[in-house]
């Protein structure tokens, strides 16, 4: 069976985003222990090694419940999201920009919930600690319980508000103080294209299905029409 190019591009991206997302985490984990840090543009740009339970941007949902509840809905997300794209790509109404951004998305949330799934079972603890891949001791939580990996850190504008500006003025602004990883760049590169350019990715889409549409062979009557008899008999004149 051809695979279109379409897949392929799809099937590049979501690898691709995967690769290079466990390989930076797995160094991070096996190099450096809750907390270190390395500066790579002086205090703007840092790699600052935390851990989250694993929603995007350090966020997080407490509990064993919530972190159960959290990894499930991504399992299903990413089913559905996937199961969407191959559809669009099977119809042939998938525009490029739809495919690069929807796999981008996919490849996102698939390399946090990887880490979701199985850090817990093969890494030991990074508190205080540099942690081991598979350790004799095992893992320091169940599956579906580990902790998503956090390292790329932008403190890029650092200030006071204005004392006259009501509620903020005089407290501390951070900009950008969350902690993410690849995973989390791609889920927003994805998200923010779509949004930019929704309009066109969709219409084009919309169109494809109405050329579709317009193209597909008209329907067949129900019962074939009964072919008409032609009667060749001559009426005979007597005398």
């Amino acid at each position: 069976m051809k695979i279109e190019k379409k897949s392929w591009i799809a099937i590049a991206i979501i690898f691709g985003v995967l690769l290079i997302d466990q390989i930076v985490k797995i160094w991070v984990k096996t190099h450096m222990h809750i907390g270190d840090e390395i500066h790579f543009l002086g205090d703007r740009g840092i790699i600052h090694f935390t851990e989250n339970e694993g929603m995007a941007f350090g966020m997080t949902l407490g509990g064993w419940w919530g972190k159960l509840s959290l990894s499930l809905f991504r399992i299903v997300a990413i089913t559905l999201l996937t199961w969407y794209l191959v559809k669009m790509i099977k119809r042939k109404t998938a525009t490029m920009g739809f495919v690069i951004c929807w796999s981008l998305i996919i490849a996102g949330a698939t390399g946090n919930i990887i880490d979701s799934a199985f850090y817990g079972l093969i890494f030991n603890d990074s508190y205080y600690q540099i942690s081991t891949l598979f350790p004799p001791e095992g893992g320091y939580a169940p599956f579906l319980h580990g902790r998503v990996v956090d390292m790329f850190y932008f403190p890029l504008l650092h200030g006071f508000w204005p004392d006259w500006m009501p509620i903020l003025g005089g407290k501390e602004f951070l900009f950008f103080r969350p902690v993410f990883n690849i995973a989390d760049s791609s889920i927003t590169m994805g998200a923010i294209i779509l949004l930019l350019f929704n309009r066109k990715i969709f219409k084009t889409v919309q169109n494809s299905n109405t050329e579709s549409e317009a193209t597909a062979p008209e329907d067949k009557p129900l019962y074939p029409q009964t072919p008409k008899i032609i009667d060749n008999t001559h009426e005979v004149r007597q005398d």
